[in-house]
């Protein structure tokens, strides 16, 4: 049996409870505009990295084909090579004598190395082409030098993918190659402006990546060097989330409670 009067708190906080109502409180241009430019940055942000998701895509299944697709003309692609595409081209020509370059500390299945590259004379082009040799192991150990199979001597034809000079990343220190005298000259960064002037002459504006061969004595497994798909997606929905995120607090600023 209830008391009389015992339901009073209840009733008392039941009418305080829909006595409350929210309505909205006129937002000051400051916020909105504030909100907007927000909202249409992180928008921007993530669209652009859905187009990088793309083109990283598209890379990865261009250099996929490539060494399996028929040999192209090299001298039609040598100055000017297709955009977004890596031609499979054979050369005929000679290395350069004691020109090489290696890319240092390049990790390949966890063991540590170096990627050789050469100077390469092709037959009827003016510039020279760079070219990639392949990646071989060097644990750095004092007083050791990586081990380079010698390149072949004379006039040999050479075949491979015709790819964009390798990234750099972030470097400290300028340009190493001006302060080395003699070959194989180490660097963390392979740059077509820089092994230009170390060559004096001029260079074809792409690496020619080797097919492989296991007789070579080099590692050849063409990845190009870019961030996956996948983690460009994984940051476009950050973004879209950050502009949603945006837009919900300007909503909970401005749709306030009010008293009856």
């Amino acid at each position: 049996m209830v008391r009389a009067g015992a339901g009073a708190p209840f009733l008392a906080n039941y009418n305080a409870v829909v006595a409350v109502t929210r309505r909205w409180r006129r937002a000051s241009g400051f916020a909105i505009a504030l909100t907007l430019v927000g909202v249409a940055l992180f928008v921007r942000l993530g669209i652009w990295q859905i187009d990088r998701a793309r083109e990283a895509q598209s890379m990865l299944d261009g250099f996929a084909g490539a060494s399996q697709s028929g040999l192209e003309d090299f001298a039609a692609v040598a100055a000017d090579p297709p955009a977004g595409r890596f031609p499979h081209v054979r050369v005929r020509g000679h290395y350069v004598a004691a020109r090489t370059w290696l890319r240092d500390e390049q990790m390949r299945k966890g063991q540590l190395g170096v990627e050789a590259y050469a100077a390469f004379a092709v037959d009827g082009v003016a510039a020279t082409l760079l070219v990639d040799r392949g990646w071989v192991a060097w644990e750095h150990a004092p007083g050791t030098q990586p081990l380079l199979p010698a390149p072949d001597a004379g006039e040999i034809d050479l075949s491979g993918i015709y790819a964009p000079f390798p990234g750099s990343g972030l470097r400290l220190g300028g340009n190493s190659l001006a302060r080395q005298p003699a070959g194989p000259k180490l660097t963390l960064a392979i740059d077509h402006d820089e092994i230009a002037a170390d060559l004096a002459a001029p260079l074809l504006p792409r690496v020619l990546l080797l097919d492989p061969d296991p007789a070579s004595g080099f590692e050849r497994s063409w990845t190009p060097a870019l961030m996956p798909p996948a983690r460009h997606q994984a940051y476009a929905f950050q973004w879209f989330a950050l502009a949603v995120a945006a837009i919900v607090i300007f909503v909970l600023r401005h749709w306030i409670k009010v008293d009856k």
